[in-house]
């Protein structure tokens, strides 16, 4: 059987069990892992981690109807802290990474987006905070880089929402040795799995050879990339490893697009555009109400908790 990514190295830029499933994933398209963390997470600051202790122990308290863990980042920081989630209080996770993580840990998971692993998608497939009565009292865990899209989406709806720190992200320069390599083309594939990520590759990195292609893991993504200056050759059609190696076969290919395929990149920024337009619209209505208030009502909510 023919593996079109045969003889490429690919770096995998986190690292823990992340790092090691996408490792077997890129082997078994015969291709070569280097794995090579670009980012890693720190504890917040210490202001943050005050307002984070005070939410966790309202948490524990039963004071939140649900909480939102976007990354398996904000499942470790409950289980370093020891937080036992009360039956009362249900869990909504971004994506089965993250489910997983919670599963593992021990916490039960009662809602996961089916179509579509992003905060869009959450806020779009759940049916509790779509109906916005009665408002619901959620604490989201993020981190300090975060975009505003779960806070807002929920707010919107009329619900009560805890934003709070739960760490930080941090780059993680990697060895010469690699960055030789992607500037004289012999790693021929990186994958893009987040804007922090995407920013280490423009600031560890650029200016990349043409021999070096870049595969994003969403079109929210590929935007950031783009914004950074980085050319995105691909974007996955799944938010999952296997379709971002889909786009990387794509690619070695020479455009013989399999069926699982991701996205042509010219396709996506084509939509985006579209997109763009009547999100500008929204954005401009949306101001008008007052919604840079709310999210500055939301973070004051966290830190009055914290003051209890």
């Amino acid at each position: 059987m023919i593996k079109p990514l045969q003889g490429w190295k690919i770096l995998v830029p986190r690292g823990g069990t992340w790092g090691n499933d996408v490792a077997d994933a890129v082997n078994a398209r015969g291709a070569f892992p280097i794995v090579a963390p670009l980012i890693n997470f720190a504890n917040p600051s210490p202001e943050d981690a005050r307002i984070l202790s005070a939410s966790l122990e309202r948490l524990q308290a039963g004071a939140y109807d649900w909480v939102v863990a976007t990354s398996a980042t904000a499942v470790d920081v409950l289980l370093s802290h020891g937080v036992t989630i009360p039956d009362s209080t249900l869990v909504a996770a971004v994506g089965e990474t993250t489910a997983a993580g919670l599963g593992a840990g021990g916490y039960r998971v009662d809602f996961v987006p089916t179509h579509d692993n992003s905060a869009k998608g959450m806020l779009s497939e759940w049916v509790e905070a779509r109906r916005g009565m009665p408002s619901l009292r959620v604490l989201w865990l993020r981190s300090e880089i975060a975009k505003p899209v779960v806070a807002q989406g929920l707010r919107r709806r009329g619900h009560q929402v805890d934003s709070v720190v739960a760490y930080r992200t941090v780059g993680v320069p990697v060895a010469e040795s690699i960055r030789y390599d992607i500037s004289h083309g012999r790693i021929r594939g990186i994958l893009v799995t987040s804007g922090s990520v995407a920013g280490q590759i423009h600031g560890q990195f650029s200016p990349l050879p043409p021999e070096v292609k870049l595969a994003a893991i969403g079109p929210r993504t590929a935007k950031d990339a783009r914004e950074l200056g980085l050319r995105i050759d691909v974007i996955a059609q799944q938010r999952t490893v296997a379709s971002l190696l889909d786009g990387l076969e794509w690619l070695a290919l020479g455009g013989a697009m399999p069926a699982t395929a991701a996205v042509d990149i010219s396709e996506l920024m084509e939509i985006e555009r579209s997109h763009a337009e009547s999100a500008n619209g929204e954005d401009e209505h949306r101001a008008d109400e007052g919604d840079e208030d709310d999210d500055a009502r939301g973070d004051t909510d966290a830190q009055d908790a914290a003051k209890e």
